[in-house]
C-alpha cells in the first residue's frame, strides 16, 4: 500500500497512469461498455462505480489544458434521457480540476475515439451512458 493513493487504485491502474503522458487518453467505462472490443488495455475495476473511479482517477492526473475538449461523455441515443450520473461526474470532475472542458461524442465516435484510448478502465458501473473519456494533461 501507499500513502495518498486511492485503495481503490490496483497497481495496475497506478502503472497504466504512470506510463500515460501528456495528450494521452483513459475511458472510465460502464458495465455495459464493450471494453475488451475496444480497450487496448483493459483494467478490470468490475465491483466500483463510475463516479468513484473518477474521484479516484481525478486525484492523479490533471486534465489537459491544451485542447478544446478534455472530458468527453458518450452522447445518448436520440430518445434517451440526459443520465442524472452526468451532474455526479461533473460535480466530481470541477471539485479536481478547475480546468473541466466537457463535450459528447456520437456513441459509435466514441467507440472509434476508446479504440485509440491508452486504456479502459472496466467498472461495475450500472448507469447507462456513464463512459468517460479523459484526456491527460501536464503535471507541473
Amino acid at each position: 500500500m501507499l500513502k495518498g493513493i486511492p485503495k481503490i487504485v490496483s497497481p495496475q491502474l497506478l502503472k497504466i497512469l504512470s506510463e500515460m503522458g501528456h495528450g494521452d487518453e483513459i475511458v472510465i467505462a460502464d458495465g455495459n461498455f464493450p471494453s475488451e472490443n475496444y480497450g487496448k488495455r483493459v483494467i478490470r475495476a468490475d465491483g466500483i462505480g463510475g463516479v468513484e473511479m473518477l474521484d479516484a482517477v481525478l486525484s492523479l492526473i490533471p486534465l489537459d489544458t491544451y485542447v478544446q475538449e478534455n472530458f468527453l461523455l458518450m452522447q445518448t441515443v436520440a430518445g434517451d434521457p440526459t443520465p442524472t450520473i452526468w451532474d455526479e461526474y461533473f460535480a466530481v470532475a470541477k471539485k479536481r480540476d478547475d480546468n473541466l472542458r466537457a463535450g459528447n461524442l456520437e456513441r459509435f465516435a466514441f467507440y472509434e475515439r476508446a479504440k485509440n484510448a491508452y486504456a479502459v478502465i472496466a467498472t461495475g458501473e450500472g448507469a447507462v451512458y456513464a463512459n468517460i473519456i479523459l484526456k491527460k494533461g501536464v503535471i507541473k
